[in-house]
């Protein structure tokens, strides 16, 4: 059976080179299970720093800490069989010699660093073994690469532990520190390349701003443009809409005139209009009107007809007229206010403010008669008796009266 050449932690699976690894895991970890394995530790030492390395992990962490790539794998140069027994204080002479050889040869130290800037970084409060890592795996050139190095790394859980490097290794001599005039040029230098790179992001960042600020002055431009389409189109549909009613009432009002002048004609005892002579418009109406039965006139065709009358009598005086027309409605309307009071069912008719207003005028005397007014005494007075009170009578002159004086077309044919 193949000797062993390293110990394996059966509860984490670590390698361990030798026994007073074992031991050192197992005060550490408590982990207390270990067997013999025939699989070489790994060995990967760097050739930029000489860091060993016992893991592909920890390789592939060292190489994003420092940069350093390139590894040499001694993996069989120290593997060899490993020795069950735990070391004895006192050992034969050529024991020690050749301890003291394999010891030689793997001897681990503390690597050389810049001794100034170490002493600088414990000024600062960093622990030695942290300020030395720093400085070892910063390159050992200056204060402000180990600083941030610090920095980058401060989570790291071995950043207190100190790096140990085999001691026949070559460590490059530090560069010399910088003079104060260089250190001077070095921090301008410095200032000016965050300078620049402030004003690089600055004018990425306007940039960026001026697209956005494009971006939403594109938005509300189309934003505005549709809003004013959507009055546009409100407005023309609104005026379509106003054309049409004013359409209709145009049409409702030439034929409210026809039927009106179809009327006159009747109570006039004419013929009705010949439809060939009659305007294309209006066929329909005059058609209509042609068939329409003959019927003797209401008591409110009959009050229109006197206020018509009153008003083509008095066409060159419109004051005077619409003043008749509004004294007519206050009689009328006092008494359907007030029917019990005899003072507004009486009129003296030679009063010369009535005649001033309503008696001179034809047809005024004759629109209050078809009202319920009466003459007495003489002629002298227009008297409404209480009983003669018909409320639809009053309301039917009021509703003609106010046709009367708001229609401007009323009395025009």
């Amino acid at each position: 059976m193949a000797a062993g050449v390293s110990l394996k932690c059966g509860d984490c699976g670590v390698l361990l080179k030798s026994v007073e690894e074992a031991q050192e895991h197992a005060e550490l970890t408590s982990h207390s299970n270990f067997a013999e394995s025939t699989e070489a530790v790994i060995n990967l030492v760097c050739t930029t720093c000489s860091k060993p390395c016992r893991s592909k992990t920890a390789s592939d962490l060292h190489t994003k800490r420092t940069g350093h790539t390139e590894f040499v794998d001694k993996t069989s140069e120290a593997a060899r069989p490993i020795s069950l027994e735990v070391p004895k204080a006192s050992m034969d002479i050529d024991e020690p010699a050749e301890a003291s050889k394999d010891c030689q040869t793997e001897e681990m130290v503390a690597p050389e660093v810049d001794k100034k800037l170490l002493e600088e970084l414990e000024e600062m409060g960093f622990p030695t073994s942290r300020a030395t890592r720093a400085l070892h795996y910063s390159g050992n050139t200056s204060l402000e690469t180990a600083i941030n190095w610090v920095v980058e790394h401060e989570n790291d859980p071995d950043i207190d532990e100190m790096p140990l490097v085999p001691a026949n290794t070559k460590v490059e001599a530090p560069k010399p520190a910088l003079t104060p005039e260089e250190m001077k040029l070095k921090a301008q230098e410095l200032r000016e390349r965050a300078r620049k790179k402030k004003e690089e992001e600055e004018k990425r960042m306007e940039r960026e701003r001026e697209k956005e600020r494009i971006r939403i002055g594109k938005e509300l431009l189309e934003a505005k443009r549709i809003e004013e389409e959507n009055e546009r189109k409100r407005l023309l549909a609104l005026r379509k809409a106003e054309k049409e009613e004013e359409k209709r009432a145009r049409e409702k009002v030439r034929q409210k005139l026809e039927e009106d002048k179809a009327e006159r004609r009747r109570k006039l005892g004419l013929p009705p209009e010949d439809p060939l002579t009659t305007k294309p418009s209006s066929p329909a109406v005059e058609e209509k009107k042609s068939f329409l039965p003959v019927r003797p006139a209401t008591k409110v065709e009959q009050m229109r007809e006197c206020l018509r009358s009153l008003k083509q009598n008095g066409k060159d005086e419109d004051a005077k007229v619409k003043r008749a027309f509004q004294t007519l409605l206050t009689y009328i309307g006092n008494v359907a206010k007030n029917p019990g009071e005899e003072k507004f069912r009486k009129i003296r008719l030679n009063n010369q403010a009535f005649q001033d207003r309503v008696g001179s005028l034809k047809g005024g005397i004759e629109f209050l008669e078809l009202c319920g007014f009466e003459k007495i005494e003489g002629d002298e007075f227009l008297f409404l008796s209480r009983d003669k009170v018909d409320m639809q009578v009053l309301n039917s002159a009021g509703s003609e009266l106010n046709s009367a004086i708001n229609n401007p077309f009323f009395g025009v044919l």
